[in-house]
């Protein structure tokens, strides 16, 4: 078991604190399992397991604790039984209706410290900010990062090169259960297909109560396509239409909303750098993995700088920088990472294989007159910095700390 310590380490100051502990991420990201390495944590720190409460709610045994009523009777029953500090633990909460009315209860009946879990973003941006405005705190899970996929590899390969380790990431991507099925081609492809039915079926269509089912799956098809891309509602709704299918753009949205609280992809807005604003149209889209897109659609070699696009993306948000596509006059600039005061650019290429390719990567930054750093990453063993631009392979810059 990978101890993900990126995340134990953002988790640990809010360990025994007032504050509810919400993780969040697509499915069988990793979530179960961070749960039970804050408890083994909890424990080797002298709390008792007797005063550890644990819940996962995708078991059919928890079926009849799915209203908070029934939730909010079996914990207060079971903490009346122990004393001193108790530790709830509530994986994929979202099952329990009502669930957030519980959640407050707990805070003001108990002394307790809380973690729970969730496939929705909904869980913050609704749901529990009503109940809970200002009393938690979030924490995003992702698939297995570059880095942590090559620690995990090395346990057992501890020779095997990085670049090896690339090629077999770039194909399969970092979702953590792959392990368990060692890579073998047929068996991950059906593993991650059937994710992506999961996501779709539990966390869209039942939560959104979606009728046309075909039609949804047609516009998650497109978006798997053509992650990296620019498009827009209307984009969509034209394709539709010259599919056979008609449908508005403002049902689109609500789709692409769907697919976005489920955290299947993620939205990208666009900023104008020389205005510093923010752009309402044309927004792109990445996925939560990109070895989903390789077992649902197939092509990741084929579309291989849009397949390292999505890597880097998903590496700056691990890292928590806000991520927006820069336009600079009639360029634009792959991402845009801010971090509190810190702020850094970046170019995303395949190889730097010719003098036009070396232009257009680097003289994007012609006109950003600022003093942030600016990068080209690409998967050339050879440095090309220049300009003050620092030229990174893509494999050294995933492993970074």
């Amino acid at each position: 078991m990978i101890k993900r310590d990126l995340y134990l380490k953002r988790i640990r100051p809010f360990m025994n604190q007032d504050l509810v502990k919400v993780i969040t991420g697509i499915r069988r990201c990793g979530k179960s399992v961070m749960l039970e390495i804050i408890q083994r944590e909890l424990q080797n720190d002298g709390i008792p397991a007797d005063s550890i409460l644990s819940y996962n709610f995708e078991s059919m045994s928890l079926a009849h604790l799915c209203t908070a009523e029934a939730l909010y009777q079996d914990v207060m029953a079971k903490a009346k039984e122990r004393s001193g500090r108790i530790y709830l633990f509530f994986d994929e909460i979202q099952e329990v209706s009502e669930w957030e009315k519980a959640v407050n209860s707990f805070r003001v009946d108990l002394d307790c410290d809380i973690y729970i879990t969730g496939s929705n973003s909904k869980l913050l941006s609704g749901e529990l900010s009503t109940y809970l405005a200002g009393r938690y705190v979030e924490f995003i899970m992702y698939p297995f990062s570059f880095h942590e996929f090559v620690e995990l590899v090395h346990e057992t390969q501890p020779d095997r090169s990085p670049a090896d380790c690339f090629q077999q990431y770039i194909r399969y991507g970092g979702m953590p259960y792959l392990w368990n099925l060692h890579y073998q081609d047929a068996p991950v492809k059906q593993y991650l297909r059937d994710l992506y039915n999961a996501v779709e079926l539990k966390d869209i269509v039942r939560r959104k109560q979606i009728r046309d089912v075909d039609l949804l799956e047609r516009i998650l098809a497109y978006v798997t396509a053509n992650i990296g891309n620019t498009f827009s509602a209307t984009t969509i709704s034209k394709y539709m239409k010259s599919e056979g299918r008609k449908i508005a753009p403002e049902t689109v949205m609500n789709y692409l909303h769907a697919g976005s609280e489920a955290f299947l992809f993620y939205p990208v807005k666009r900023q104008d750098l020389m205005g510093k604003k923010i752009l309402s149209v044309q927004e792109k889209y990445y996925l939560a993995d990109h070895g989903i897109r390789e077992a649902v659609i197939g092509g990741n070699m084929r579309d291989i700088n849009l397949i390292l696009e999505n890597i880097v993306f998903l590496e700056l948000k691990r890292r928590g920088y806000d991520v927006t596509v820069g336009k600079a006059g009639d360029k634009e600039i792959d991402f845009v990472a801010q971090r509190q005061s810190e702020r850094i650019y970046i170019q995303v290429t395949y190889l730097l294989a010719s003098e036009e390719t070396i232009e257009r990567e680097f003289g994007v930054y012609r006109n950003i007159r600022d003093n942030y750093p600016k990068y080209v990453l690409s998967l050339d063993e050879f440095d090309m910095s220049r300009e003050g631009i620092i030229h990174m392979n893509i494999r050294d810059f995933l492993l970074q700390q």
